[in-house]
């Protein structure tokens, strides 16, 4: 039987690419399609995720400590392959369901992150599991859920503003020592991050050099931008791989990435989405 709640989060998630409001305000989502089990049918579900380095997220089969798995764990166990939506990105991946100490390791490292995980496992005989999806490669640019080009550079702009902000929040709740979970998250932004403005310096970039020459100062501005960026980046991650770092001096880092980033998204989103967007100029004749 459908659920009515779900069906709502799913719509509201679609529509507002990623985002929603309510229980899940704030959190990071995803939506995962799996292939029913018994049926063979598509399912989609709402789900918390956690950044897992690379190109994989994990997500965790917990139905609120349940005595049983939920359904769309039963389903990937019998079909590994799945559908993520990011709310940005449409992508195929695979669904590896961790075991052993590799489990307990990533269960742990959540439990800290949010403590309500350990809640769920208290309330249950059942060992929840802990799943991570890795996203299958595919040739040529990413699935991007926009109707246009300016559009889908908005929207990745967003998200990276997005988890700038959960990550600031975390920094604010981190104890003395930096969270497991706290630093993949950087982390893992800071891979986002260089690898979006590698795509637009390969391809949106040349892309507008050809057909909009008037564009090419702010070209040149955006590329010496992504080089800041990208040293704050390196800086950032030295910082977050050292077991001895202050929290606080963390956070300080995070904010002078924040505060570059921003400038740099807002001048990009001025300069480009016009141009992204404009309609083809006739040929002339």
């Amino acid at each position: 039987m459908p659920n009515d709640f779900n069906q709502q989060v799913i719509e509201e998630f679609r529509a507002n690419a990623g985002q929603v409001g309510g229980y899940f305000e704030g959190a990071r989502m995803i939506l995962l399609t799996t292939t029913g089990a018994r049926s063979g049918k598509r399912h989609t579900t709402p789900l918390a995720y956690y950044p897992d380095g690379g190109a994989s997220v994990l997500v965790v089969a917990s139905a609120a400590g349940a005595p049983a798995h939920p359904a769309w764990f039963h389903n990937l166990l019998a079909h590994p392959q799945v559908t993520v939506e990011t709310g940005v990105f449409t992508y195929e991946a695979t669904a590896e369901v961790l075991a052993g100490t590799e489990r307990d390791t990533a269960f742990a490292r959540l439990v800290k992150a949010e403590a309500g995980w350990a809640d769920y496992q208290a309330k249950t005989t059942r060992v929840i599991p802990v799943v991570a999806l890795h996203e299958i490669p595919v040739d040529g640019p990413p699935n991007v859920n926009a109707s246009s080009m300016g559009q889908g550079l908005k929207i990745i702009h967003d998200a990276f503003r997005r988890e700038l902000a959960l990550i600031r929040k975390e920094f604010t709740a981190a104890g003395p020592t930096l969270g497991a979970q706290l630093r993949v998250n950087c982390l893992t932004l800071c891979a986002g991050l260089h690898n979006h403005h590698t795509g637009e310096e390969l391809g949106i970039f040349p892309f507008l050099a050809g057909s909009r020459p008037e564009l090419a100062p702010a070209l040149d501005r955006l590329r010496e931008e992504h080089e800041r960026i990208a040293a704050l980046t390196a800086e950032l991650k030295r910082i977050i791989t050292d077991d001895s770092t202050d929290p606080q001096h963390a956070r300080r880092e995070v904010e002078r990435l924040t505060t570059e980033l921003e400038t740099h998204l807002t001048y990009e989103e001025e300069q480009l989405i016009p141009a992204l967007d404009a309609p083809p100029t006739e040929p002339a004749r």
